[in-house]
């Protein structure tokens, strides 16, 4: 009876030794190693400054990488920042109330400002060419998960507003706001890599005043193509139609495909 006594005794030691260990180890928050970062992702890029999500949390730092410094450090997990054409903002995703919506930040820093409300996740795509309103993703208006659809929202607060594209997932303006470059399907390839299937990703053009749609070219076994920026008349965007992911321009005025990198 005396061993089974001790032996229970050094159990129950044992068990509130590893409560007390999760309890210690549960307060302490992880903080990232700016000595050794790795795993930098969604980098945006200003005149000045690179933003970036690490530890899931938005960072900033000058073009050549220096002066690196935390914006955000909220438990929640930030995504997807993006500059306004002044480079004075970023708009990003947050799941600061358990959902992921739209907010913005000075690059000087400070508290984040809400944008956005709905239960459905609001993924920040970029903004409008004159920085007044924050454009979207998200799946508030469609009754399937298979698709999303486009919104802007007024940086200054305010309701969203639909725009008239049936399902878009990644889109940019042109600088003089007449386009919108998107794709209106999400990429395959992440789990099926060299993918050709009928969602492929592809990236279409949209005419604002008439509704015209015109399709980047392919190659004739398809390919996926994505993550469309815009920069003066010409669409820069990643494709897999070489087998690897690369770099590739599309000049809207000429129509003709370059590829950057190999």
């Amino acid at each position: 009876m005396l061993r089974e006594a001790a032996m229970m005794r050094a159990s129950w030691v044992r068990w509130f030794s590893s409560i007390a260990l999760l309890v210690a180890v549960g307060t302490v928050r992880a903080e990232p190693d700016v000595n050794d970062t790795r795993l930098l992702t969604y980098p945006a890029v200003s005149d000045r400054n690179v933003a970036f999500i690490y530890a899931d949390d938005l960072w900033l730092a000058d073009l050549d990488g220096r002066n690196g410094r935390r914006l955000t450090s909220d438990i929640g997990v930030e995504s997807h920042p993006v500059f306004s054409p002044d480079g004075k903002t970023i708009a990003f995703s947050a799941q600061y109330d358990g959902n992921t919506d739209v907010y913005t930040i000075p690059v000087e820093g400070g508290a984040p400002t809400r944008l956005t409300w709905h239960p459905d996740a609001d993924v920040v795509r970029g903004w409008t060419p004159d920085g007044k309103a924050v454009l979207f993703s998200s799946g508030r208006s469609v009754f399937t998960n298979l698709y999303t659809q486009l919104f802007t929202v007024p940086a200054s607060g305010g309701m969203p507003t639909q725009l008239p594209i049936p399902h878009a997932v990644e889109a940019c303006y042109s600088p003089d706001g007449e386009y919108i470059a998107y794709t209106p399907l999400g990429d395959r390839s992440g789990q099926w890599k060299n993918y050709r299937g009928g969602t492929h990703s592809r990236i279409l053009i949209y005419r604002c005043k008439d509704h015209q749609v015109d399709q980047i070219p392919q190659p004739a076994g398809r390919c996926n193509d994505s993550d469309p920026n815009w920069i003066g008349d010409i669409v820069y965007f990643r494709s897999d139609r070489d087998g690897e992911y690369n770099v590739y321009a599309f000049d809207t005025k000429t129509k003709n495909i370059t590829k950057l990198t190999n």
